[in-house]
């Protein structure tokens, strides 16, 4: 079996094996579906809901604001990395003041942004972005950081300008640590767009969730989970893709 086929078939079947255990742990031990619905009846919810386009348009909304807070927040801490390394005297003056902005739990910072904001999408956003800043900022950091040093003063002899050398060098040198900080951000994102729908918002599979614990309905609870597992899941794929497309080129130069 070809490894590729084989890293896809395997967890297909540990999923199948998981879903049948607990297909039959549900029946066996007669759960009600308000305590835990069987697989069966999620899956039954979740087509119902989308069937219907109940669903879809929370969807639509979770993504949005997923999309806008990552933009936002990877732009932003892409920019602060990148300054912080390059200049250890603004590292000192600014680390501590980013370091407390983020062990300050954002979930306790929700009922501001919807008092400063409003309901709807911006609280969510400035959410999201607020928890996709710090991996991006981190990891540009230690990724520019750690450029090999002699080629950094190779460059200096050369007469490179340090726009030059962070442009040529330190960028492509550090993609494949930003990238992965782009992953951790698209993550948290996603994490931070629910969050925030679970305070402020009328749309989005966080309020769906809201809405179907008010109801009791556990079915579409899980349904709205197993969406947004679909789209965390999609959504990390694509930043695969994007990384193997970007580290390409680099890839190809090697002996």
């Amino acid at each position: 079996m070809k490894p590729v086929l084989q890293s896809r078939l395997l967890p297909a079947a540990l999923l199948i094996v998981l879903l049948t255990a607990w297909e039959l742990a549900v029946r066996q031990a007669g759960l009600s579906a308000l305590v835990l619905p069987a697989p069966s009846a999620v899956a039954r919810a979740l087509w119902t809901t989308l069937a219907s386009g109940y669903l879809w348009p929370h969807i639509g909304a979770t993504v949005a604001e997923m999309l806008l807070g990552l933009a936002l927040g990877g732009l932003a801490g892409l920019a602060m990395g990148i300054a912080l390394a390059e200049s250890a005297a603004l590292e000192r003056m600014l680390k501590p003041y980013v370091i407390v902005s983020q062990v300050v739990p954002k979930l306790a910072l929700a009922p501001l942004f919807v008092l400063w904001f409003g309901f709807g999408l911006a609280p969510t956003v400035v959410m999201t972005a607020l928890i996709c800043f710090f991996p991006l900022m981190e990891n540009t950091l230690t990724s520019l950081r750690q450029v090999d040093p002699d080629r950094v003063q190779l460059f200096r002899m050369l007469g490179a300008s340090r726009g030059q050398t962070l442009l040529r060098l330190k960028l492509p040198a550090g993609l494949p640590g930003i990238l992965a900080g782009l992953r951790v951000a698209l993550v948290l994102a996603l994490v931070g767009a629910v969050v925030g729908e679970f305070i402020g918002a009328s749309r989005g599979l966080g309020a769906v969730i809201i809405a179907a614990q008010g109801m009791m309905d556990t079915p579409l609870m899980f349904a709205a989970l197993a969406a947004i597992a679909a789209i965390g899941l999609l959504g990390y794929q694509a930043t695969l893709l994007l990384e193997r497309r970007l580290l390409r080129p680099y890839a190809e130069q090697q002996p």
